[in-house]
C-alpha cells in the first residue's frame, strides 16, 4: 500500500514529533520518546493496514508508559512550594493548635524557612496564604462543632482560637456567606437558646 498519492493525501496526519530527534536526554525524556515512537509506528502500521504490527507498537508504548508511571515516585511539590514533609507538618501542627494564636514565624521556623520565603512557598503549595488557611481551618472546625455538639456559639469561638462570637461571625460569614446561628439551623433544624 505505499501508493504516493496516498502518502502525499497522510502528510500532517501522523505528527512531526515522530520524525523529530530534537530535545535533551534524560532519562523520562528517552523513555517517554521510545513511547511516543512506538505509537508512531503504531499510527503508521494502522494507515498502512498493517494490524499486526500495530498492535504490537501499542503494547510496546503501554509498557514503557506503565513503567514510567511505576517508576514515577509521586507529585513534585509545586514550583517555589514546600516539600511534602513541610506541608504534612505545617498542617499537622496547625490543626493541632487551631484553639490558639498561630504566628506565621513559629510555622516557618518549624519547617526550617524564614518567614517571608515560607510565606511564598505555603501560597504556592496550598493555593493561600498561612493566615487564610488557618482562618478557613478555624471556620470549618466551627461548622465541624456546630454540628456535633450543643454548645454555644461563643464557646465554639473559644475552642477555635478566635476571640469572641462576633469575629466567629465576621470570619463566618466571609467563609460561608451566612451567619453561624443561620448556618447551623439550615443544617441541623437546631433553634437553642444557646445558639444566640
Amino acid at each position: 500500500m505505499n501508493n504516493p498519492t496516498f502518502s502525499i493525501a497522510l502528510t500532517g496526519v501522523v505528527p512531526a514529533t515522530c520524525d523529530s530527534e530534537a530535545g535533551d536526554s534524560s532519562g523520562a525524556d528517552l523513555k517517554m520518546r521510545s513511547a511516543m515512537a512506538e505509537l508512531c509506528s503504531a499510527i503508521r502500521s494502522a494507515l498502512d493496514e498493517e494490524r499486526g504490527s500495530a498492535e504490537d507498537s501499542l503494547r510496546r508504548a503501554a509498557e514503557i508508559l506503565r513503567e514510567m508511571g511505576a517508576n514515577a515516585t509521586g507529585p513534585e511539590p509545586a514550583r517555589g512550594g514546600l516539600a511534602p514533609w513541610q506541608i504534612r507538618k505545617v498542617t499537622s501542627y496547625i490543626e493541632a493548635n487551631l484553639d490558639r494564636s498561630i504566628r506565621n514565624e513559629e510555622l516557618a521556623t518549624l519547617v526550617r524557612l524564614n518567614p517571608s520565603h515560607f510565606g511564598r512557598a505555603f501560597r504556592n503549595s496550598l493555593g493561600e496564604p498561612p493566615h487564610e488557611y488557618v482562618i478557613r481551618r478555624r471556620v470549618e472546625r466551627a461548622q465541624g462543632l456546630m454540628l456535633s455538639t450543643d454548645a454555644t456559639l461563643s464557646e465554639i469561638a473559644l475552642d477555635c482560637g478566635l476571640a469572641d462570637q462576633s469575629h466567629l461571625t465576621r470570619l463566618f460569614r466571609r467563609f460561608a456567606g451566612e451567619s453561624p446561628r443561620a448556618w447551623r439551623r439550615a443544617r441541623i433544624g437546631w433553634s437553642g437558646a444557646s445558639a444566640t
